[in-house]
Order: C-alpha cells, then sequence, then structure tokens
C-alpha cells in the first residue's frame, strides 16, 4: 500500500447492498403469500434505490471522472417504478412480471454502458459488474417472454437479481 493514500468507505454502497440481501432473502421464504408485500417492500425499495442512483453519479463523477447521464435515468425510472407500485398494488401484483423484466432490462443495459467506469475503478470490478449485468438483461429477458411462468417464480427469480445486485454493493463499499 503506498503511504499517503486515503482509503475510503462507502457507506451507501453497503446499505443499498445489505438492503437488496435483505430484499433477496425475504424474496425466497413463502413466495405466494407475500406477493402483495413483495410489491410494497419493492415500491419503496426502487424508490429509494432511484435516488441513491442519482446521488451516485456525483460519486461516480468525484472517483472516475465520468460525467454521464445515464444514473440520472436510471434513478428517475427506478423512482417512477417505486411510486407506481405503492400506490397501485393491485395492479403492480398484476403488471408485476412486465414492470420487472423492464426494469431487469434496462438497469443492466445502463449498467452496462457504464462499465468503462468500473474499468477504471478496478479490473476485477469491470469483469464481476460485466458478468452481473448480463445475468441481469437474460432474466429480465425470460420474465418478459415468459410472464405466466414468471409470476409463479416471481419471487424466487427476483430474489436471485437483488441478491446478485447486493453482493456486487457491498463488494463495491469494501473495495474503495
Amino acid at each position: 500500500m503506498e503511504m499517503g493514500t486515503k482509503k475510503s468507505f462507502d457507506w451507501g454502497s453497503l446499505l443499498l447492498g445489505v438492503l437488496f440481501v435483505i430484499t433477496a432473502v425475504m424474496s425466497f421464504r413463502r413466495p405466494l403469500a407475500n406477493l402483495l408485500t413483495i410489491v410494497m417492500v419493492y415500491a419503496i425499495f426502487s424508490f429509494i434505490k432511484g435516488i441513491y442512483e442519482i446521488f451516485f453519479r456525483s460519486r461516480l463523477e468525484e472517483l472516475t471522472g465520468y460525467q454521464g447521464k445515464l444514473p440520472i435515468v436510471l434513478g428517475v425510472i427506478d423512482i417512477i417504478i417505486g411510486i407506481f407500485l405503492l400506490f397501485n398494488t393491485g395492479a403492480g401484483v398484476i403488471a408485476l412480471p412486465f414492470i420487472f423484466a423492464i426494469w431487469f432490462i434496462i438497469d443492466s443495459v445502463f449498467n452496462l454502458f457504464n462499465l468503462e467506469a468500473a474499468r477504471k475503478f478496478k479490473t476485477w470490478y469491470f469483469w464481476f459488474s460485466l458478468i452481473i449485468n448480463v445475468l441481469g438483461v437474460i432474466l429480465g429477458i425470460y420474465l418478459f417472454l415468459n410472464p405466466l411462468s414468471s409470476a409463479l417464480t416471481l419471487s424466487f427469480l427476483i430474489g436471485c437479481y437483488f441478491m446478485m445486485f447486493g453482493i456486487k454493493h457491498i463488494i463495491f463499499a469494501f473495495s474503495k
């Protein structure tokens, strides 16, 4: 370790990662009984994640000099999804497979566009992010093309997605 190198810890990434993991564990437990609860939890979570993405952009610019607008767009989309799900729980249960499919695809594609910033941060983080986001796109396409089967397995699929991104954010928090 070089002298004078200041290591920092990203509490926001850690908190978001822990929330992702907790939400994933909730999805794995009693999936059918928790469908309405899942809608409410994901609505709140999406809203919080959207706010985090907007603030993350300034942190990303600070760390790497990257000045892209995609994190802001992604944050606004997450906030809109959160508000929709929070105030339309019945419609949210019906639309959940499609909403999450579109969310997974958009979130993962936008993160794929931000891979250059990940490469500037750490090479291993670039590859980890690439794999996680490609899996997110595949999962989103699966949900979109199979709405009936995805409705039956939605809790598990969503849990896998949130577990992947939770681990990613926790690793990011500790790897500064």
